[in-house]
């Protein structure tokens, strides 16, 4: 039988009554012929509740703490392995046979990372064993284990990453990604009224809107997408309606050729919580510290007046501590930005004047600038970005439609 992977998202298992339903859909999927496999993430917001538990056990007085990321990691991954075990028990209540596995347990494999590991092999054997005993196997997503032998965590989202790599390795028909959204849209629909609604869209697009701060789909899950060639089908858990992204499909590629002749931005993306790191040392010096530091970077530029980088701190629970060793090595560190950015196809200097009338328009002034073909990115003041991203639709988007 062909094998499905779905995963479901926080709000998807936010309570028991859906994870009912998710069980419900699960139940259809294996009653229709398929093997299924199940990625779930925590209920609803247990990840933010359990970071804020661990900040809440700092000594009195003391405000600014910082909890070791291993133990983070051993922490925040008990709210997937509750979601599994309770769906696990849904599926069996419905009648078929189910078993849940942790990451470690599912043969998920990272590197020796806390908080931000990247998987760097999948090995599905027990996964493999219970499908062939016709059982749903249903796996705690966003997290794996070490080649140390330690419990990992792959960053925010990351149970979109668990699901694809998990896709790949068993040569899934596809994956389903189910969450509270139908689809992939020109903006985010909480900042921007009325986005396109994209039906579909190319991978390289995707991880482009993904690495600059959509939450769509993890960008280490549209790596995985790309490289396996993963059909993705997201869908409104709600809703039997859903979208496509199709990895090296022509027909794909067609379409998205036809229509940036029209429209060559496909979105609006807006990342908030960034800080923008300066300094006067050479590149290798400073690309070294931020490396031995563990600090994600966006738009690193380097020039005879120094180097400069975005880091965005979605995935960076310790940055106190991170921002004094920075300060102490010489780093000018700017805080209070957010990073906004257009994402299409073509861009670069032809879409720049308008990308820059459009900050203008809402007295927004860029700290930095970055352009390429693929993205226009710019980091400005926090409090801008809501409007940034609307003035930026209405430029580049709305005047398409």
């Amino acid at each position: 039988m062909s094998i499905i992977v779905q995963k479901y998202g926080g709000s998807s298992v936010a309570d028991v009554a859906k994870i009912g339903q998710a069980a419900d859909k699960i139940v259809a999927a294996k009653s229709a012929g398929h093997d299924v496999v199940v990625v779930v993430s925590a209920m609803g917001k247990t990840t933010d509740e359990l970071l804020a538990l661990a900040r809440s056990v700092r000594p009195p007085g003391e405000t600014a703490f910082d909890p070791p990321r291993r133990e983070l990691d051993m922490l925040v991954s008990t709210g997937e392995r509750v979601s599994m075990a309770l769906l696990s028990i849904a599926i069996h209540a419905r009648g078929l046979d189910a078993v849940s596995f942790t990451g470690s347990q599912s043969g998920i494999m990272t590197n020796d990372r806390h908080f931000d590991a990247r998987i760097i092999e999948v090995r599905p054997h027990r996964i493999e064993d219970e499908l062939a005993r016709g059982r749903i196997v249903i796996v705690a997503g966003y997290q794996g284990m070490s080649y140390k032998r330690e419990i990992t965590t792959l960053g925010r989202g990351g149970s979109d990453t668990t699901a694809v790599a998990l896709a790949a390795a068993l040569g899934a028909e596809c994956c389903e990604i189910y969450s509270d959204v139908d689809g992939v849209y020109s903006a985010d629909p909480r900042v921007v009224t009325d986005p396109r609604h994209l039906a579909e869209i190319d991978l390289a697009t995707l991880q482009q809107m993904a690495e600059s701060g959509a939450k769509v789909l993890n960008a280490q899950a549209v790596e995985w997408a790309r490289r396996a060639k993963i059909a993705i089908y997201a869908r409104r858990t709600s809703d039997p309606h859903f979208w496509t992204i199709r990895a090296m499909a022509r027909e794909v590629r067609q379409t998205v050729a036809h229509e940036e002749s029209t429209a060559r931005v496909r979105a609006v993306v807006g990342l908030d919580r960034v800080v923008v790191a300066r300094c006067s040392d050479t590149l290798r010096n400073f690309s070294d510290l931020v490396g031995k530091m563990h600090l994600p970077m966006i738009d690193m530029a380097w020039s005879k007046s120094g180097a400069t980088a975005v880091v965005p701190l979605l995935n960076v629970p310790d940055w106190d501590r991170a921002r004094k060793k920075q300060s102490a090595a010489g780093v000018e560190i700017d805080s209070g930005h957010a990073l906004v950015s257009i994402v299409g196809a073509d861009l670069g200097a032809a879409a720049l004047p308008r990308f820059l009338d459009a900050l203008e328009s809402v007295k927004t002034v860029p700290s930095t600038l970055t352009a390429g073909p693929l993205r226009i990115g710019a980091t400005i003041a926090g409090a801008a970005l809501a409007p940034a991203q609307r003035a930026l639709h209405a430029a580049f988007v709305d005047v398409e439609e």
